[in-house]
């Protein structure tokens, strides 16, 4: 048998498990039940074979209309287990507490609205309405409701950042584990399964360099979630196999109000489009940057010679190039400099400096030819 036949008959087999037959044998039950219910209402009775085609009418179009939304019910139910695990149980209390409320002020109305034409089922609608509405300001409103109760939530509630999701770059770059040991970042850290899955990809590379980097992000993960103050979550994120992995991320965090801890650039872009807070280690790096002013004296290395005729090329200890005029002459040595204009680029900081103090301009003329 062919691979091309074996394959469309597994999925057939995955997307049709015990739990859909089971749906479906209800939803036969079901038809049978109300094309019983439709003989009695019609008053008819030993109609001979009439009867049993009516009920087979009933129990087919019970059975199809459960295959059919089969789909869609476990569509609503993969929703529904997700947003019961991520949602912090205090937000499920309260929504829970508005429900109650909600379905109160339903039985207190209800009993005037009874008396109405089409009662019953107003008052069903108006039940449905008013514990969705109940559950909607009790989960939104949670704080002030609990402000309002005198109960003060949780630390982790009244965080300004709920989570974190962390990208696979963040996780490779290693400064995440500094950042989160130093206590700037207390939010819970969370990975998905489809990071986690694309980390273990790089770390199995055939290529040393991805393989050690892959290496190097899970020793990072082992050692967070180690340190005793921090909590590192997993969430399963496969239920959406249509999206790709940064997109997953921007879903989780628009729909959770979480932020998003990347330096890709691409990924910072379409999570700000998307309204998803953004922590990117490459500008928190520039912002702690020290600030240099023209005129201030500094000492560097020069390492090789400048673009221009007569520059000397040196780095500071944070990364940032410095250029300094006539120090072609003085490379491989430490001089004093003194800045004359900084230059901010998407790349990072520039420094232009000048050769500063008599000593330096004495080494500058002696080593003139």
């Amino acid at each position: 048998m062919s691979t091309n036949t074996i394959e469309p008959r597994r999925n057939f087999a995955r997307r049709h498990g015990p739990l859909h037959w089971v749906v479906v044998v209800l939803g036969v039950a079901g038809g049978t039940t109300l094309g019983i219910a439709l003989l009695k209402l019609s008053g008819v009775h030993h109609a001979g074979y009439q009867e049993y085609v009516l009920l087979g009418l009933t129990a087919a179009e019970g059975g199809l209309f459960a295959y059919l939304a089969m789909p869609y019910v476990a569509r609503w139910w993969r929703d529904l287990d997700r947003l019961l695990k991520t949602t912090p149980l205090e937000y499920l209390l309260t929504g829970v507490v508005g429900t109650v409320v909600g379905l109160i002020v339903a039985v207190l109305i209800g009993n005037f609205v009874r008396d109405f034409p089409f009662g019953v089922p107003l008052s069903a609608i108006l039940a449905a309405l008013l514990a969705f509405l109940g559950a909607s300001v009790g989960m939104h409103r949670r704080g002030e409701l609990m402000r309002l109760a005198g109960v003060s939530g949780s630390d982790g509630a009244e965080r300004r950042l709920q989570k974190v999701l962390i990208d696979t770059s963040v996780v490779i770059d290693g400064r995440v584990l500094d950042v989160v040991r130093t206590g700037f970042l207390d939010a819970p850290i969370v990975i998905t399964r489809s990071v986690l899955k694309e980390l273990q990809m790089v770390a199995d590379s055939s290529d040393p360099m991805r393989r050690g980097r892959g290496r190097r992000g899970l020793e990072v993960l082992t050692q967070v979630q180690a340190l005793p103050d921090v909590t590192l979550e997993f969430l399963e994120d496969e239920l959406t196999p249509d999206l790709d992995i940064d997109m997953r991320l921007v879903e989780l965090g628009r729909r959770h109000g979480w932020a998003v801890m990347t330096n890709d650039y691409n990924l910072n872009r379409v999570a700000q489009l998307e309204g998803v807070k953004v922590l990117n280690l490459n500008e928190l790096a520039a912002a702690m940057r020290p600030v240099a002013v023209p005129g201030e004296e500094l000492t560097v290395t020069l390492v090789r010679e400048g673009k221009e005729a007569g520059q000397g090329v040196g780095y500071l200890d944070d990364g940032t190039m410095v250029v300094v005029e006539n120090g072609r002459r003085l490379v491989n040595q430490t001089v004093n400099a003194t800045v004359v204009s900084v230059l901010q680029t998407a790349a990072g900081r520039m420094l232009f400096a000048q050769l500063g103090g008599a000593s330096e301009e004495r080494k500058g003329r002696q080593a003139l030819p």
